[in-house]
């Protein structure tokens, strides 16, 4: 690995290397593991560069590079002086951290080689590949600080545990299998093995209640905007979102059409989607757009739900409170439910002598998308949402964030449930080895090429 480069020297260097490949391809066949390399530190001007290589001729390539006779001490930073391997012309002064191996070979590294290398050998398990992934591509704090987590190995350690529990309890069932008539087998054997059972199922079963929460920290929140007409929906999108994502007018039924956004919510990944006002009686194009709306309510995760706080007598907005506000406030109690939050716009028209609200409304926010008041209290109850909604990531036992973990998990949860109806002491250790199965393939083990290529198929070149 050499960093330090110019792009300009990093032309330079990167030129030896693709001869070097294009001379060892016919050979690469007689070759027991190619070498591949890759600028790690991607495309582009810049002021260092960072090249990579990994296989048995990496050494060759950094002698040819620097004219050594000798690679540099073994894992150690050494500065050294590049030169062009042909001509001997200076390149570039540059770091260099050799990790040692040696016979020729080279190759461009294909997206995501360098980990799955590691994978193969061990270095990392599959949620650990996985969390690497997230990492590459997290754009907001809250999944940045999960995808960490899951690099950590969190998922990986308790998906070990609950199966060193389970292998446990195989051996006590086989045992009894084995040795149950004999009298030197400990008493207790078979309960000790459906407590072992018992306390995995109850783990499984908490992680698999987690209502999709990892995921959503993954892909974003469905957070949706809706209210009657000229409430003020598409001022808050735009406020939210800090860009002009729809055309905000005085003219009601400007929005006819859901309009997302991606944003950065509080540090969480949200889809904003922006929707038609609801109201009936409309002509046949602000009908679909109505239409649109009610049928991305009910996707929602959150909604944000807007009236206009100078005109909370009006029939739209008695509606939207009879019709949507109402059912949403009476299911709140359901934690699977969706979450619900009601605002106020438009606090500065009212007046100082009149009162705030109707004292007969749901819990609400007060604010004013016109002058920006009631702004920080809106984000800090958008944050507390998401938290419940996609997991806190600095908190509790790592999230699920792929559909894969839930697969693989309910897999040996349901395995689980045939070894507490199995009748027989062979069928329940066979249930057994099909849960710890499912755990083995969670974490990498015996994974097929299908799956690991769907895995590493959004890895950059490099990593």
């Amino acid at each position: 690995m050499w960093r330090g480069l110019s792009a300009l020297a990093t032309q330079a260097a990167w030129a030896p290397l693709r001869l070097c490949a294009r001379c060892s391809t016919g050979a690469e066949s007689l070759v027991p593991r190619s070498t591949i390399f890759a600028l790690s530190s991607g495309q582009g001007r810049c002021a260092i560069a960072v090249i990579r290589t990994s296989g048995p001729a990496s050494g060759l390539a950094l002698r040819s590079l620097t004219a050594l006779r000798e690679p540099p001490p073994a894992r150690k930073a050494c500065l050294r002086l590049l030169r062009h391997p042909c001509s001997g012309e200076p390149l570039d002064r540059s770091l260099i951290l050799w990790f040692p191996g040696s016979v020729p070979g080279l190759r461009p590294a294909e997206a995501g080689e360098f980990t799955r290398r590691a994978f193969a050998n061990g270095k990392l398990s599959l949620p650990e590949v996985e969390g690497l992934a997230d990492l590459i591509h997290a754009e907001t704090e809250a999944q940045r600080r999960q995808a960490l987590r899951q690099l950590d190995g969190e998922l990986s350690q308790l998906c070990q545990g609950w199966a060193k529990a389970l292998t446990k309890a195989l051996a006590h069932v086989e045992a009894y299998i084995d040795f149950g008539e004999d009298d030197n087998l400990e008493e207790g054997v078979l309960e000790q093995a459906d407590r072992d059972v018992r306390g995995v199922e109850a783990a499984l079963g908490s992680h698999l209640r987690d209502a999709r929460r990892g995921q959503r920290l993954r892909s974003g929140a469905n957070v949706v905007v809706t209210g009657p007409p000229n409430a003020g929906k598409s001022s808050l999108v735009n406020l939210l979102s800090q860009k002009p994502v729809s055309i905000v007018s005085s003219e009601p039924g400007t929005t006819r059409d859901v309009l997302e956004t991606p944003v950065d919510l509080a540090g969480f990944p949200v889809l904003l989607s922006d929707t038609a006002g609801l109201r009936e009686g409309v002509g046949a194009v602000e009908q679909e757009g109505v239409r649109r709306a009610h049928q991305r309510l009910e996707q929602a995760d959150i909604i944000l739900g807007v009236l206009d706080a100078s005109d909370l007598a009006s029939a739209s907005s008695r509606s939207f409170l009879d019709t949507v506000v109402a059912p949403l406030v009476a299911q709140s109690h359901n934690s699977g439910g969706q979450r619900l939050l009601l605002l106020l716009n438009k606090s500065d028209l009212l007046s100082a002598n009149a009162p705030a609200c109707d004292t007969a409304l749901p819990p609400h926010l007060l604010m004013s998308c016109h002058s920006g008041a009631g702004m920080d209290h809106l984000l800090q109850a958008l944050k507390t949402e998401l938290a419940v909604v996609c997991g806190d990531p600095t908190t509790g036992p790592p999230l699920l964030t792929r559909a894969r973990h839930q697969y693989h998990l309910q897999g040996c949860l349901d395995a689980l449930g045939h070894y507490q109806l199995a009748t027989d002491l062979a069928l329940a250790a066979e249930a057994l080895r099909q849960a710890r199965r499912q755990l083995n393939h969670l974490t990498g083990g015996g994974g097929t090429e299908e799956i690991l290529d769907l895995i590493f198929q959004d890895f950059c070149v490099g990593k």
